[in-house]
């Protein structure tokens, strides 16, 4: 396995100190709690880290699609991110769905400033938006922000139509042929996951252009889930920002998401949410009430509604 380490002089590289590593976050507000800052900050508290969350824009969804997305503007993008930065050392910086290529080229700057921080790019599916946004979009995301990543991550079908679009063999492009494209615009490695296997099996490869460098496979879910891609890439960064192998990382991060996904629950009508807080739950049979004499003070306690008058 390869490595992939935060600069030697950021706090989180010392065992002594205490500080959580810091990830800087770039992603869209999602109100439904899927993806978004909101699978970010809980994934990367989950897995240890301390989140830096810079708003991008909001999604405007329900838990069963994306309908919407509204933007910020670059500049107050630009500020937020500069403000922190100038405050808190941030040993990786992960980017999401930012809105417009606007946001891109300011993230872009503010990463080119910034050269010993390692960047994480997630590309989702971006099926539900406008054609010509989706077009505009990604090529701002290749000539801009692709040249400061240091791993890519995303789906093989999304990746294959993005970086691939005049694939015409006769069979599927591999991993390393999809790492291959991303290096041509300065991308070292790329997470390639969902790679179809036969007998419903999924399997999810780091690679280089040059080789393997890992890969786990996992027996596919009988259920549709929303934000797995933010959780992924999130724990990853999150990972790497304590100075972990980015190939242990990788693998850490992968089993991560799978029991996040085997504890994912529905609290709508729509898809599955991966329960991110997953270790906290208690286990089956186990008595949660390790204090019956506290609890029985306050039963009986019920929170009003909300029925003000005017």
């Amino acid at each position: 396995m390869t490595t992939l380490t935060p600069p030697p002089s950021t706090p989180a590289a010392s065992d002594e100190d205490s500080t959580p590593a810091c990830v800087m976050v770039f992603n869209a507000s999602d109100p439904s709690g899927a993806g978004g800052l909101t699978a970010d900050i809980t994934t990367i508290a989950s897995v240890g880290g301390h989140a830096l969350p810079v708003v991008t824009g909001s999604y405007i969804r329900d838990t069963s699609e994306i309908f919407d997305h509204a933007a910020f503007d670059d500049e107050v993008v630009t500020e937020q991110a500069r403000t922190m930065l100038e405050d808190v050392p941030v040993q990786v910086i992960k980017v999401g769905f930012v809105g417009d290529p606007e946001n891109l080229s300011a993230i872009a700057e503010i990463s080119s400033d910034y050269p010993d921080i390692p960047v994480v790019a997630y590309m989702p599916n971006l099926s539900w938006w406008q054609e010509d946004k989706i077009d505009s979009y990604l090529d701002a995301f290749s000539e801009l922000l692709l040249p400061q990543t240091s791993v890519l991550v995303g789906n093989h079908s999304t990746l294959w139509r993005w970086l691939l679009p005049d694939w015409n063999s006769d069979r599927s492009p591999t991993a390393r042929d999809i790492a291959a494209a991303a290096a041509k615009q300065g991308v070292p490695y790329t997470l390639v996951t969902g790679i179809p296997l036969p007998e419903q099996h999924v399997d999810n490869v780091l690679a280089s252009p040059q080789s393997v460098l890992g890969h786990v496979q996992f027996e596919l879910f009988d259920a549709v889930f929303a934000g797995a891609g933010d959780t992924l890439s999130a724990a990853l960064a999150a990972l790497v920002a304590t100075g972990i192998d980015l190939g242990e990382a990788t693998s850490e991060a992968l089993s991560y998401l799978d029991r996040c996904l085997d504890a994912g629950f529905r609290p709508g009508m729509g898809h599955v949410i991966p329960d991110r807080l997953f270790w906290a739950q208690p286990e089956e049979g186990e008595d949660d009430n390790e204090n019956p004499d506290a609890s029985d003070t306050l039963a009986g306690f019920v929170i009003p509604p909300h029925d003000t008058q005017h």
